[in-house]
């Protein structure tokens, strides 16, 4: 039977193609879509963790849910015991204190509230490859004056380097403090809204305007994004999580999850599309085909194979036609995802953000297996009517085509 239809796919070369065509189309088209919605992903999340909140993040218990107005209720009284606690973690590559505060930025004319960090410089200019600076320099580890603001902060108070600034804020007991500044330079990170408000001075300066040796937050970059799961088990072990919460990036970065599920359910309609076009294309090549032979099963009908023989047979060749077509279709695929990647897909900055990106075509496993089943599938499901209905027509019926 496998090689009779062998011969049978070979017979109408033409038809036949077309329908491998047809399958091609349809698996290239789900693996480069979803490669490209994984890039998505994966660029996604190294910008947010590389411009903003690292792979893990350890504060006080509530810190994020109501800590971002009173930052001194949620302080860390002993940063350097936890940094030595989570220095012990596999895979940690660095760790880095921060601590938060609000208040007021002046430039002699002109108040803007701004949110603000107090940062190691070294450690974040390390950890920070998504974050852009626009003009000037990053903050220097010996200079505690210095100030790096945020784009959007720059152009609403016409801010250049070099200038000179004043920063009001609360101190840890609820006094009172002013702090004279020079900007070194502007950044721009993933968001756009994050710019419009955001500033960073040395860590040491802020500790001293706000009158404290803590911090309320400490990061922790890992030496792989996928080792993320493992050490947020590990932190949560080592780390009292009645005082403290260890976060991962995910949780620190609620956005994105609304954008992967947005995508994932466009990418499911795409899937669903692709597999109804491959499956009404390839069920009219294959009625053409079969409606057009009804002859020629009339002829086996009569020499003694019955009916389920001819549905095995119509169904062994879409097989063996699904089978080829899917992974004819993967390294089509797979050589386009290549040479597309090498060249690279300039996109614009996406919703809420400030910077564009290159977009590449991921080769996803699991998208690979996916597409070569819709595919395969497809096929073999839009046969099963055909050859159900040839099988049953009558003998004497079929036998009349061949007049």
């Amino acid at each position: 039977m496998l090689k009779l239809a062998l011969r049978n796919l070979f017979r109408n070369p033409g038809r036949t193609l077309m329908t491998l065509a047809s399958i091609v189309f349809g698996v290239v088209s789900l693996i480069l879509s979803g490669g490209f919605v994984q890039d998505v992903y994966e660029q996604l999340a190294e910008a947010l963790i590389h411009s903003q909140s690292g792979h893990i993040q350890v504060s006080r218990a509530g810190f994020h849910a109501r800590g971002t107005r009173n930052p001194e209720n949620f302080l860390i009284e002993d940063p350097e015991g936890i940094r030595r606690t989570i220095r012990q973690q596999p895979g940690v590559a660095g760790v880095m204190a921060r601590i938060s505060f609000s208040g007021l930025l002046s430039n002699g004319r002109t108040d803007w509230p701004i949110v603000g960090e107090g940062v190691e410089p070294e450690k974040e200019a390390a950890l920070g490859s998504q974050l852009r600076i626009t003009s000037g320099e990053q903050l220097a580890a010996d200079q505690p004056n210095q100030i790096l603001v945020g784009d959007g902060v720059a152009r609403t108070l016409g801010l250049h380097t070099g200038d000179q600034v004043t920063v009001l804020l609360s101190t840890a007991e609820g006094a009172l403090n002013s702090i004279d500044l020079r900007v070194v330079g502007t950044f721009q990170s993933f968001s756009s809204d994050f710019d419009a408000r955001a500033v960073r001075i040395p860590l040491v300066a802020a500790q001293e305007s706000l009158g404290t040796r803590g911090a309320n937050s400490l990061v922790v970059a890992l030496q792989q994004t996928d080792q993320t799961n493992e050490a947020l088990r590990g932190l949560r072990q080592r780390i009292d999580t009645r005082i403290f919460e260890v976060l991962a990036w995910p949780e620190l970065n609620p956005f994105y999850e609304g954008v992967v599920a947005v995508y994932e359910r466009q990418f499911g309609v795409l899937q669903v599309i692709i597999l109804l076009l491959v499956l009404i294309s390839v069920a009219n090549s294959v009625n053409m085909s079969a409606f057009e032979r009804v002859g020629e099963f009339g002829t086996m009908m009569a020499l003694g194979d019955r009916g389920g023989a001819l549905f095995r047979l119509l169904v062994v060749e879409n097989v063996l036609l699904g089978s080829g077509g899917a992974l004819v279709g993967v390294v089509l695929a797979v050589l386009l995802a290549l040479a597309i990647s090498a060249i690279g897909i300039p996109m614009p900055p996406p919703p809420d953000a400030n910077v564009g990106y290159t977009a590449h075509i991921r080769i996803v496993p699991r998208v690979l297996v996916e597409a070569c089943l819709v595919g395969f599938s497809a096929t073999v499901v839009a046969a099963l009517l055909p050859a159900w209905r040839i099988a049953r027509i009558p003998v004497a019926e079929a036998l009349r085509q061949n007049q």
